[in-house]
């Protein structure tokens, strides 16, 4: 992974490292400790640490790491970096199994433009659709829909009311990042809700493995998507394929009942705390 970062050559790269990672410290929290509460232990009967989820569960490290390294990412991002300072435009964030197409990048461009004029209820543009498994309906519309996990893009005023919301996300028993937004942050936003995007994907999420389906263990060939054809690319892909004169379709956004509670598995002390701290450190601390 470090080399590819290293080799990329077409633009201005910074390479950044989360400094409370499990794997920096994998006998220690936020690693697992030899005395931690594994399960559905009972802490004070066994003696160990730990506290349980609304469920009974105690923490498990694979699944809290992921919400742990995106808080952290994003403060870091907006209010750490030196080269995002006075920075208020748009950022897109992409991860390791996401195929970006030539044309994203001007693609977002357009729609970032055209989301004030176009989609006023939209706080954010997208590279993909909601559903990953989707290219997108290939229609003459712009689409304004829930915020994806592919090529999501927002400003520096989007993130401000996102980290003013940071005890909601650090206090939220769910491990899911995404989810803790939709249940706990979005809803602060009132009707502004949506992302827009184009009918043609500009980013093709490509990976199978991960959190919830595992990983496959005949190698790498076995996390990738099999329809997916890298360095293929269709001519349709290579330009901007947005047009300012399409009308927006608007899907219904379908949230999370007002009685839930999240999934669990962020019921440890220690992970909203930290959570807390990744917050603040820019700032003013944030207490439990």
């Amino acid at each position: 992974m470090n080399s590819i970062v290293e080799s990329i050559r077409f633009c201005q790269v910074k390479q950044i490292f989360a400094p409370w990672s499990p794997h920096l410290f994998p006998d220690e929290f936020p690693g697992e400790s030899p005395q931690d509460c594994k399960n559905d232990d009972n802490a004070e009967k066994l003696g160990c640490t730990g506290n349980p989820d609304q469920y009974g569960n105690h923490r498990s490290v694979r699944i809290v790491s992921l919400k742990h390294h995106w808080w952290w990412m994003m403060n870091t991002i907006w209010d750490g970096l030196t080269e995002m300072k006075g920075f208020n435009g748009h950022i897109m964030f992409i991860e390791e199994d996401h195929y970006v197409l030539p044309n994203a990048y001007r693609n977002i461009q357009i729609l970032v433009n055209l989301k004030e004029k176009k989609c006023p209820y939209c706080i954010a543009v997208n590279a993909a659709p909601l559903d990953v498994t989707s290219r997108g309906e290939g229609s003459r519309k712009l689409y304004a829909e829930k915020v994806g996990n592919v090529g999501y893009t927002f400003n520096r005023t989007v993130w401000e009311r996102i980290h003013a919301q940071a005890k909601q996300f650090c206090l939220f028993d769910d491990y899911n990042w995404d989810i803790t937004m939709w249940s706990r942050v979005y809803p602060t936003f009132g009707s502004a809700l949506y992302t827009l995007r184009g009918p043609r994907s500009s980013a093709i999420h490509f990976g199978r493995c991960g959190l919830h389906e595992g990983y496959n263990q005949s190698g790498p060939s076995g996390c990738r998507d099999s329809n997916i054809e890298f360095g293929f690319v269709e001519r349709a892909d290579m330009v901007p394929n947005i047009n300012h004169r399409w009308r927006v379709h608007k899907y219904s956004i379908k949230g999370y009942s007002s009685g839930f509670e999240g999934w669990g598995g962020w019921g440890d002390k220690r992970d909203r705390h930290l959570c807390l701290c990744f917050s603040s450190m820019y700032e003013k601390p944030l207490s439990l």
